[in-house]
């Protein structure tokens, strides 16, 4: 996985510890590009994470419980000995995905979208 050295000003505030700061930043209209970001070891228990694109990212140890992913896209991310009690992953992530993911630090796949036939 190769991690990008991401000067976002928003991404800063979540190194920092500030979520909360960073989630009023995002209502006040601000954009991010978090895409492949190192997390790891990070707080973000109360990240708004709706329409946040964290493919590819280093989520290693990172405190993610509580967290509403449905609207997030994480495809490609780890989470590698994170806290995941409560979190709320997206419909494309198989349960097997997340764990061995979270058991292994493997990358995780969103599962094909079938179309429908007819």
């Amino acid at each position: 996985m190769v991690l990008m050295n991401n000067d976002d000003p928003l991404y800063r505030l979540l190194r920092e510890g500030e979520v909360a700061q960073f989630n009023q930043r995002r209502r006040n209209g601000e954009v991010c590009d978090l895409r492949a970001c190192d997390l790891r070891s990070l707080d973000l228990r109360k990240l708004d994470a709706a329409g946040l694109d964290l493919r590819d990212c280093y989520l290693r140890q990172a405190d993610l419980r509580g967290v509403d992913f449905s609207a997030a896209n994480l495809e490609g991310s780890s989470i590698n000995g994170a806290k995941i009690s409560g979190t709320y992953f997206p419909a494309e992530l198989s349960a097997e995905e997340i764990t061995l993911s979270l058991l292994h630090g493997t990358r995780m796949r969103y599962r094909g979208r079938q179309e429908p036939t007819g």
